[in-house]
């Protein structure tokens, strides 16, 4: 029998995975990519029934999103999960652990990294959106209130579009983002063109509310191409000899704020640089060829995505083991990392079921203890108790930049949709509200014209839910909360 492991597709590049020229390939692999892990028996949520591509549609909107199943033995954090899922495009989704949807983003436009932050003081969803282009991305950070309005849109500054990797809001009401720029290299040094080309990386930390640069600092000032473990040949289409052929020596794909350092995470060169803020200067490096931290043999990462500084001063980070290729298994790590002494201890590591994710991919310990860890273009998240027990996993529909769990209040700003079709000598009237978290029932009105009266009312049974009724000339719904107060009304449809 075929093993697991070999119906997966880890072999594909990082940059087909991400690039606009390579969305179709993927996407068209997806139902491939989307393994089923079942827990025990006993413990096994049976996925709802899904359309024959795999993807989740509803009568009452044009949006889908592809279908998700789960499983669950144990505790998990307070909390809905967001990935972004790919198809086409990564698409937002915000779920239940079942898997049902409770916002799906509206544009269906291409978006990574979605999650709650605070900014200001106050929870915020945040993304970033933009075009995906050569394993990078060109596009803004988007800030969305609870009513899912627009409140903050954060661009690149100095010629640069932020980047998909990372768009995180500090306390400090600022911005910390990257960002992908072509320019001149010498490469003889790594036995490339001496009138190379290379992507440098940018950190960049802006002020959300003014887009004011505060900070921006470039890999190529600072990290030797030698430090690369990326081979001039080993991306295809990209050894650096033309400007259309940039080589990618760094690959940063984490920033974190880290008091008075960042904490940059470089794919490329197996490297976190912990870097001071004000001057800009590398203080230490985490990994790599020219590693400042002792690290044991077996707590070497590498390909690594999403360092993070925990509150208890550990370090978190995703470990993808490998570029490309089936021989191995990713994991979540944590460390007990002592820069003075320049030692790391490797405190847990966070492995299951021979997932491996050669790249994306994110770790996040949530309040309690667990952590969550997404395993990238492995398509599936997978939530550990802080003794690395495995118990919640769902299989995505598609493969997910990163994932996180948070706890989110929305309050759309736009009314809940209303469909009606004649079933028989009834109507089956659908009701849904996207976005919308406190909605426990719905009341059916119907009636000849204007003025439509209660008919019925149903308990909330996921994103879309319906109920037959008597036929009528008008329908609409009354989305009610667990008081059984109104917390919006559609309009009016016939059946």
């Amino acid at each position: 029998m075929e093993s697991e492991n070999s119906r997966r597709n880890p072999s594909l590049s990082r940059r087909a995975l991400i690039t606009g020229a390579g969305i179709v390939a993927a996407g068209a692999l997806g139902a491939g990519l989307a393994v089923s892990r079942p827990a025990p028996e006993s413990s096994a949520v049976t996925p709802r029934p899904t359309s024959a591509a795999g993807s989740r549609t509803f009568r009452t909107t044009d949006l889908t999103v592809p279908a998700v199943s789960s499983w669950k033995t144990g505790t998990t954090a307070a909390g809905l999960v967001f990935v972004t899922q790919k198809v086409q495009g990564f698409t937002g989704l915000i779920m239940r652990e079942s898997g049902e949807p409770v916002w799906i983003e509206p544009t269906q436009a291409n978006v990574t990294d979605l999650r709650v932050q605070s900014y200001l003081g106050q929870p915020v969803l945040t993304y970033w959106t933009g075009t995906s282009t050569a394993g990078h991305g060109d596009g803004v950070g988007v800030v969305l209130d609870a009513a899912y309005r627009r409140i903050a849109t954060v661009r690149g500054n100095g010629g640069v579009e932020a980047d998909l990797h990372e768009f995180s809001l500090t306390h400090q009401g600022t911005a910390l983002i990257t960002a992908y720029e072509t320019v001149p290299a010498d490469l003889s040094g790594i036995g490339g063109a001496k009138h190379g080309y290379i992507y440098d990386c940018r950190v960049q930390e802006i002020d959300v509310a003014t887009g004011r640069l505060l900070l921006d600092w470039k890999a190529s000032d600072h990290v030797p191409l030698t430090e690369t473990f990326l081979g001039l040949t080993q991306d295809e289409g990209h050894d650096g000899t033309t400007k259309g052929r940039a080589f990618d020596p760094y690959h940063l794909n984490a920033v974190e704020d880290d008091g008075d350092l960042l904490l940059v995470s470089a794919r490329h060169t197996h490297t976190v640089y912990a870097i001071d803020r004000a001057s800009g200067e590398i203080s230490w490096r985490f990994g790599g060829k020219n590693s400042d931290i002792r690290l044991a043999e077996d707590a070497v990462f590498a390909w690594q995505h999403d360092v993070r500084r925990q509150a208890d001063g550990t370090i978190t980070l995703f470990d993808n083991h490998l570029y490309s290729g089936r021989d191995g298994r990713s994991r979540g790590m944590s460390f007990d990392l002592d820069a003075d002494a320049k030692t790391a201890t490797l405190l847990r590591e966070y492995a299951y079921d021979d997932h491996l994710g050669t790249a994306m991919g994110s770790v996040q310990v949530l309040p309690g203890g667990n952590v969550l860890v997404g395993w990238g273009t492995d398509p599936a998240v997978t939530e550990f108790t802080a003794a690395g027990e495995a118990i919640y996993e769902a299989t995505l529909g598609g493969i997910s930049y990163r994932a996180w769990r948070g706890e989110w209040t929305g309050h759309p700003a736009e009314p809940p949709a209303v469909a009606a079709e004649r079933e028989g000598d009834r109507v089956r009237v659908f009701a849904s509200w996207n976005g919308a978290t406190e909605v426990r029932s719905w009341r059916v009105l119907a009636g000849p014209g204007g003025a439509l009266v209660p008919v019925g009312t149903v308990k909330r049974s996921g994103f879309e839910t319906s109920m037959l009724v008597a036929p009528a000339d008008r329908f609409s719904v009354q989305a009610l909360g667990a008081d059984g107060d109104v917390l919006g009304t559609s309009g009016t449809v016939s059946a």
